[in-house]
This record gives C-alpha cells, sequence and structure tokens, in this order.
C-alpha cells in the first residue's frame, strides 16, 4: 500500500494533540524568576535551588529547569515548569522569600508555551 507524502503529514499532525486542537500543553506553564544577586558566589544559589528542586517535587508541581547568572553575578534567572503556573508558584514562593537575595525579585507566571499571545502575569516578591 502505498501512502502520499500528504496523507502522512496529515496523520502526523493529528496523532499530535497540542498541535491539532491549538490548545497549549499544559506541561509548558512556567514561573521565571528574575532576580539580583550581586555575587560570583553561587553556592547561596546553589543551596536555595536545591531547596526549590525539593519543594516542587514534594508536592508534584513539575521541575526545576536551571537558572542563568550574569558572569559578574549581577543578577539572574531561575526557570521552573509544570502543568499549573500557579501551584507551582505556591510551592516555592516561601522557598524564595527565605533567601536575601530573592528581595525584590520579580516572578513571572507564564501559562502556556512561551509565545507573545501567552498570558502572563508578574508579581515583585
Amino acid at each position: 500500500m502505498k501512502i502520499s507524502k500528504m496523507l502522512l503529514i496529515s496523520l502526523l499532525i493529528a496523532s499530535q494533540p497540542s498541535m491539532a486542537s491549538g490548545t497549549p500543553d499544559p506541561a509548558e506553564q512556567a514561573v521565571i524568576v528574575h532576580f539580583n544577586y550581586g555575587s560570583t558566589d553561587l553556592k547561596p544559589l546553589f543551596a536555595l535551588e536545591d531547596k526549590l528542586e525539593s519543594a516542587i517535587k514534594q508536592v508534584g508541581a513539575g521541575e526545576f529547569d536551571g537558572d542563568e547568572v550574569a558572569a559578574d553575578g549581577h543578577d539572574g534567572y531561575i526557570y521552573m515548569y509544570g502543568p499549573s503556573a500557579d501551584k507551582l508558584l505556591d510551592a516555592i514562593k516561601p522557598v524564595l522569600t527565605s533567601a536575601p537575595f530573592m528581595k525584590n525579585a520579580k516572578v513571572v507566571k507564564r501559562y502556556g508555551p512561551p509565545d507573545g499571545a501567552t498570558k502572563q502575569t508578574e508579581i515583585t516578591l
């Protein structure tokens, strides 16, 4: 049996629920934290990240993805993803507010994939 390329492509697209339905994958929700760090000593940041990973895992809110810190230590970002940005922030907020370098951090809750149409909200710690 010979299948045309167009039919094969159509079948592949239809088998992808997020592409076929046009709805975002709920696992693509995110919490992104932008903070002023002020040091090149990353040990306190790594300790905080261990606590964040534990808090996320404890409630099954998603996953800790990683960080980006400026070479001079001035500022940084922490990235976490899961099915609910709200649940994720609820899990990590006490951990974030316990770290002095998170004071006045900007926290973005993104409710879908990283595109211009996705709803986002921002709070300051």
